[in-house]
């Protein structure tokens, strides 16, 4: 495996190509794998913070677990995934990075069509730590817009496997910006929401909490939502979650591996409780940045 020497251009980012570190400016992926073709690719994304990554084993635990259901296989085991994104984020230098796990279908013998006849390729690259709302934002929150668009439904792709399926999240993202929103939730054919582009949601009300229990990813900041209610002794239930629930919620937030724990405090045209972050959510966030210095979830870049 060879590896670039470190440089301050590298601080704009490093990716892993056919076996090379490379800065991301030169990163470039075959035109004919069917991952940029078909779509046929699964990912996933950790973050590292303060020099840290946060819940790395429980991403590749996914992240292989996806690779698995698409029938694909990968060149390296889980030791060799860690160390190549151990080493893109070192290259970097970043303290604060978003770093990116990928497999594609690959590229078939010429002429076939058939999936099975295809090299299976591994990608990865680490960036600057990118944000689904900016900090400033987060400090008066979000206007989030439901959209009339439908998500994809599991039955025709598994969400709970990190996938590149995203025409309908931004044709969705379309129509919030057209109504003035920032971002956009999409929701089933049922009439419940799902999720947005990158984010889960969950919805506050008389002091419990709930978000979707289907047709969304499973997100690791979703779960560690969940094990931090538990902890905080804040009632949360998974379940079905209408458009109509959202818009009369005390506070709406969302959450991602890019960002933590986001408040929402404005729904289409409804503003949610006196306009500001909620006190729940703003609990939540601030015990998810604290987490970021727990070693049981925590894992140095050396």
């Amino acid at each position: 495996m060879n590896s670039s020497t470190s440089h301050p251009s590298l601080t704009d980012g490093v990716a892993y190509i056919d076996g090379q570190f490379v800065p991301i400016s030169e990163a470039r992926i075959p035109i004919l794998d069917w991952g940029f073709l078909h779509s046929d690719a699964t990912y996933d994304v950790a973050h590292v913070w303060q020099g840290s990554f946060f819940r790395l084993d429980d991403h590749l635990e996914r992240f292989l677990r996806g690779v698995k259901r698409l029938h694909m296989s990968l060149p390296h085991d889980r030791d060799g995934i860690k160390d190549i994104l151990f080493e893109c984020v070192r290259l970097t230098g970043l303290r604060d990075a978003y770093v990116e796990m990928i497999c594609t279908r690959g590229i078939p013998a010429p002429g076939s069509r058939d999936p099975r006849q295809c090299v299976n390729r591994f990608y990865a690259f680490a960036v600057p730590f990118i944000w689904v709302a900016s900090p400033e934002k987060q400090a008066h929150g979000l206007h989030l817009i439901i959209s009339h668009v439908h998500r994809i439904p599991e039955s025709s792709v598994d969400p709970t496997v990190k996938n590149y399926h995203w025409l309908d999240l931004v044709a969705g993202l379309y129509e919030a910006y057209s109504r003035g929103g920032e971002t956009v939730i999409l929701g089933d054919d049922e009439g419940n929401i799902v999720e947005g582009p990158g984010f889960n949601i969950f919805v506050v009300k008389n002091g419990r909490i709930a978000t979707p229990a289907h047709g969304v990813l499973e997100g690791i900041t979703r779960r560690t939502v969940i094990e931090m209610s538990q902890v905080l002794n804040i009632p949360l239930e998974t379940r079905n979650v209408s458009a109509e629930e959202i818009q009369r919620a005390d506070e709406v937030f969302i959450t991602s591996t890019a960002g933590g724990v986001m408040p929402v405090t404005q729904v289409d045209d409804h503003l949610l409780g006196d306009g500001k972050p909620g006190p729940i959510t703003l609990r939540l966030r601030e015990h998810y940045w604290s987490l970021h210095q727990d070693p049981r979830y925590t894992t140095p870049v050396q």
